[in-house]
C-alpha cells in the first residue's frame, strides 16, 4: 500500500500539476498565421493549462478539437465572403498596373480585407453571451496575433496582460509600439524592398516611407480604431493599442532578419514551425524514389494560394519542364495544357517532410515566413515568387543572404524561371549559403516552441512583465529625443557666447579708451 502511494505521488509530481496550471485566452488570426500558433496552444494544454481559443463560427483554419477548448461566436459573414475578399486581395496584387494605380489598388484591397476580419470583432462585442463568458472566466492572460487588432481590443477591454505572437505589423508598428530605435540609415522600412546596406537614394526613400507610414497605417486601421475607442470608452491611437503588450513573440531571428536594435520584451522564435521530420506518405515516397539522382523540386505558393491565372501557369509549366528534377507542385486549378511529364500536380503535399528529404534540390515558394524557415531549417535553396504583404521583403532578405533568387511574378517569363531554377540547383554557392544559414539557425540553446511556451507561462504567472517595459513609454516626443535638453544646452551656450562677446567688447572699449587718453598730446604753454 505504501509503495503504491509513493508511486502515485511520484507520478503526480512528474506530470503538470492542475493546481499550477493557469487559464489562457487565445485570440488567433485565421489563415496561415494560425498554423504556427497552434503548436504553442497544444503544448500549453499538455503542460496542464486551461486554454480557450476564441474564434468565429466561420473560419478557414481554426476548427474544433478535443485537445483544447474552442469557444465560437456567430458572425455576420460567410466563408464565401472570406474567400471572395482574399481572392480580390490577391487579384489586386497580380494586376500589372502603372504606378500609382497599382499602389492604390493594393492599399484599397488591404483595407477591405482588414475590414472583413475586423467585422468578427464587432460581432463578438454584440454577443452578450460571449462577453459574459469572457468577463466571468477569470483568465490570467491573452495570447493573440495582433494583425487585425481584435485581440488587442479584447485584452484592453478585459484589462488582462497580453502576449503578441506574430511575424510583424504594417508600418513598422511592432518596433514603434515597443519603443525600439529604428535608425533610417540601416533599418529598412516595410515595402521598400531594401537591404540593410542602402545607397544614398535608398536611404532617402527609406526616410520618405517612414514619414508616410503612420498616415497609411491609420487608414488601414481607421475602422478598428473607431470601434476600439467606442468599446474602451476613450480615444485610442494605434500605439495605445499595441504598446501595452507584455511580451512580443516574433516569428523570425537574425539569421534571416537584418540586425537592428530591439527591446528586452521581444523574444525571437523564428523556425517555430520546423517540426521533426516524419516519414513521407507512401505515394510521395514512391515519387521521390523514382526521381533518381536528379532529386525533386518542391513548389508551393503557401496554404492560402493554390491556383493562379492560366497564362502564368503555362509559363511556369514550360519552365519546370526545362529541368531534369521531378517537380511536386501544389496546385488545385485547371492543369496547364503544356504540363511536362516531370511535373506532378497535387492538391496537398507534406512540405516540411519533402524539404527534409535528402533528394530535395530546390524550393519554389511565395516567400511567406513559414515556408522560408522550412527552407532554412532543411538547407534547401529557394526561388522566390512573392505575391503580397511582407513576402517581397522576406524574399529580399533571403536573396541578400545568397540563399536564393527572387522573381517578379508580374514580369517574369518562362526563361527567367528556368534560369533562376537552374542557378539555385546547379550553382554550389546557393547550397553552401543556405547550409551556413541552417547551421547558424539550428545552433540554439532552446527550441523556439519551448521558448514561446516559457514566456507565455511567465506572463501568466507574473500577470505581465512590467520590469521589461522601458521608461520610453512614459516620455513624450520632445523628451524622448531630448529636444528640451538640446534646447537648454544650446541656450546656455548661446548665452555664454553672448556674455563672453559683451565682456570682450567692453574690455576692448576700455583698452582703446585708455590708449586714446595716453596718446592725447598736452597743450603747449604760451609765453
Amino acid at each position: 500500500m505504501t509503495l503504491r502511494l509513493c508511486c502515485a505521488w511520484i507520478f503526480i509530481l512528474l506530470i503538470p500539476s492542475l493546481s499550477d496550471g493557469g487559464k489562457l485566452l487565445v485570440v488567433p488570426m485565421d489563415g496561415s498565421h494560425w498554423l504556427s500558433m497552434k503548436p504553442v496552444v497544444e503544448k500549453l494544454t499538455e503542460r496542464g493549462h486551461e486554454v480557450v481559443v476564441l474564434t468565429p463560427e466561420v473560419s478557414w483554419q481554426v476548427g474544433k478539437t478535443e485537445a483544447y477548448t474552442v469557444k465560437t461566436y456567430p458572425v455576420s459573414y460567410t466563408v464565401e465572403d472570406l474567400d471572395n475578399g482574399f481572392r480580390d486581395y490577391l487579384a489586386a496584387h497580380l494586376k500589372d498596373l502603372p504606378f500609382p494605380l497599382n499602389t492604390l489598388a493594393m492599399y484599397n484591397s488591404s483595407v477591405h480585407v482588414l475590414a472583413i476580419f475586423f467585422a468578427q470583432c464587432k460581432d463578438l462585442f454584440k454577443n452578450k453571451e460571449t462577453l459574459q463568458y469572457l468577463n466571468q472566466s477569470g483568465f490570467d492572460a491573452v495570447l493573440t496575433d495582433p494583425v487585425f487588432m481584435c485581440g488587442a481590443t479584447i485584452s484592453n477591454y478585459l484589462a488582462l496582460p497580453f502576449v503578441f505572437f506574430m511575424r510583424g505589423l504594417p508600418c513598422n508598428l511592432h518596433y514603434e509600439a515597443a519603443q525600439c530605435p529604428s535608425p533610417l540609415s540601416y533599418a529598412p522600412r516595410l515595402f521598400t524592398f531594401n537591404s540593410d546596406r542602402m545607397t544614398f537614394f535608398q536611404r532617402v526613400e527609406n526616410a520618405l516611407v517612414s514619414l508616410l507610414e503612420l498616415v497609411y497605417c491609420n487608414g488601414f486601421y481607421k475602422e478598428a480604431l473607431a470601434f476600439s475607442s467606442e468599446v474602451l470608452q476613450r480615444d485610442v491611437s494605434l500605439l495605445d493599442m499595441f504598446n501595452s503588450a507584455s511580451i512580443w513573440l516574433l516569428r523570425y531571428d537574425f539569421v534571416f532578419e537584418y540586425v537592428r536594435p530591439v527591446m528586452p520584451n521581444m523574444v525571437f522564435i523564428g523556425g517555430i514551425n520546423c517540426a521533426e521530420k516524419k516519414p513521407l506518405p507512401k505515394e510521395f515516397e514512391a515519387i521521390v524514389n523514382a526521381s533518381g539522382e536528379h532529386g525533386i523540386v518542391v513548389f508551393s505558393l503557401g496554404s492560402m494560394v493554390s491556383e493562379i491565372p492560366m497564362k502564368k501557369a503555362e509559363e511556369i509549366a514550360d519552365a519546370l519542364g526545362s529541368v531534369p528534377q521531378t517537380v511536386l507542385w501544389r496546385y488545385t486549378g485547371k492543369a496547364p495544357p503544356n504540363l511536362p511529364k516531370n511535373v506532378k500536380l497535387v492538391k496537398w503535399l507534406p512540405q516540411k517532410d519533402l524539404l527534409a528529404h535528402p533528394k530535395a534540390r530546390a524550393f519554389i515558394t511565395h516567400g511567406g515566413s513559414h515556408g522560408i524557415y522550412e527552407g532554412i531549417c532543411n538547407a534547401v535553396p529557394m526561388v522566390l515568387m512573392p505575391l503580397f504583404g511582407d513576402q517581397m521583403d522576406n524574399a529580399k532578405r533571403v536573396e541578400s543572404r545568397g540563399a536564393g533568387l527572387t522573381l517578379n511574378i508580374l514580369e517574369m517569363t518562362s526563361q527567367d524561371i528556368s534560369t533562376a531554377l537552374k542557378a539555385v540547383i546547379n550553382d554550389k554557392k546557393y547550397k553552401e549559403n543556405i547550409k551556413r544559414l541552417s547551421e547558424l539557425h539550428l545552433d540554439r540553446p532552446i527550441h523556439p516552441l519551448d521558448l514561446a511556451v516559457h514566456w507565455v507561462e511567465f506572463v501568466m504567472r507574473h500577470k505581465g512583465a512590467p520590469h521589461l517595459r522601458p521608461a520610453a513609454h512614459d516620455l513624450n516626443w520632445v523628451q524622448y529625443h531630448s529636444l528640451d535638453v538640446i534646447a537648454f544646452l544650446l541656450a546656455v551656450v548661446l548665452l555664454s557666447l553672448f556674455i563672453s562677446l559683451k565682456c570682450c567688447l567692453f574690455c576692448c572699449r576700455r583698452c582703446c579708451s585708455k590708449k586714446g587718453r595716453a596718446r592725447k598730446p598736452t597743450k603747449a604753454k604760451s609765453h
